[in-house]
């Protein structure tokens, strides 16, 4: 039982989904955390949960295979990424209403919000990120990679873009003032670079793979790696968390792979806290120091989000 005391994450309490059927990608919550919005990409539709309820609130119905969400313009404006016809749609982030819908042809996906300068990132297609000026709602740019962008992460101290490009085994880094590749980073220790989290203030990068299942370092002043460590399976989502210097894995075989950081590039695995077949996705919310998990209806496992608290 002190063992389990000590376990750094705390389950609070499992939300259902309702009848959310297949696959469950990406995740976006407002800034004080009381709707929690759920890309149910295999149900066709965005789930919105109620935080102080725990309760499916409403739904956005009628979606080609969500993948990313995120909220914009001081949360007044969701956007919904779709897989399955390439548009980024805006929405009311209270009625729901569709407000405008960005045409990316295919395999619109990961998604970006900088508040700073109101541009809306969007990672697409056979290798491509679209930039949407969402104070003016017009595509401005779209500049080519080399192959699709799963997970990128923006600078807030800086101008670039880091993305993961797996099938090209590559980290793309993208300048946002020029709005064009400035550089690419070969990534040789393994194949399917999905999940990224990035910590500015220590420079470093954080890159999760499947194919062998492990979290690469990479120094983002060097473009080097400079650590690599074994992981949690079939991974899709990892954060990092400043204040308690930990990384949370989140990995469809079942797992949240816990690693604390010893010293400059010493990850020590400190837990592995069983999820459930499939839950692949997260959303780790700093403010509140809270870790969700999305749990897809698998067998006589109904489909919900887990809800973790950070413990000190």
């Amino acid at each position: 039982a002190d063992d389990h005391a000590a376990e750094p994450l705390r389950l609070v309490r499992t939300i259902a989904l309702g009848n959310v059927e297949g696959r469950i990608d990406h995740m976006a919550a407002d800034d004080d955390c009381r709707r929690l919005f759920v890309a149910a990409l295999g149900n066709n539709s965005v789930e919105v949960i109620n935080l102080s309820t725990g309760r499916v609130d409403g739904s956005i119905r009628g979606l080609h295979e969500p993948q990313g969400v995120a909220l914009v313009n001081d949360e007044e404006l969701l956007a919904v990424c779709d897989g399955g016809d390439g548009t980024c749609r805006l929405f009311d982030a209270r009625s729901f209403h569709s407000k405008k819908a960005f045409d990316f042809r295919s395999d619109a996906d990961n998604v970006r919000y900088d508040a700073s300068e109101r541009r809306l990132y969007v990672g697409f297609g056979d290798g491509a990120i679209g930039v949407v000026d969402t104070a003016r709602m017009t595509k401005i740019a779209e500049v080519a990679l080399p192959a699709h962008p799963e997970s990128f992460q923006l600078e807030t101290k800086g101008h670039r873009i880091f993305v993961n490009v797996p099938s090209a085994r590559q980290i793309a880094v993208v300048d946002r003032t020029q709005l064009k590749l400035v550089a690419t980073w070969p990534v040789n220790e393994a194949h399917a670079n999905f999940p990224m989290a990035l910590d500015e203030t220590r420079h470093q990068l954080y890159v999760g793979c499947r194919s062998p299942a492990i979290v690469l370092v990479y120094d983002t002043e060097s473009g080097k790696c400079v650590a690599a460590f074994p992981t949690v399976g079939d991974t899709d989502d990892l954060f990092y968390d400043r204040p308690t210097r930990r990384l949370y894995v989140c990995g469809g075989n079942g797992f949240v792979f816990v690693y604390q950081l010893e010293d400059t590039n010493h990850f020590t695995c400190i837990a592995r806290i069983p999820t459930a077949s499939g839950a692949r996705t997260a959303l780790f919310v700093p403010r509140t120091a809270r870790l969700f998990v999305a749990v897809p209806h698998r067998g006589s496992q109904a489909a919900i989000v887990k809800e973790y608290e950070v413990m000190p």
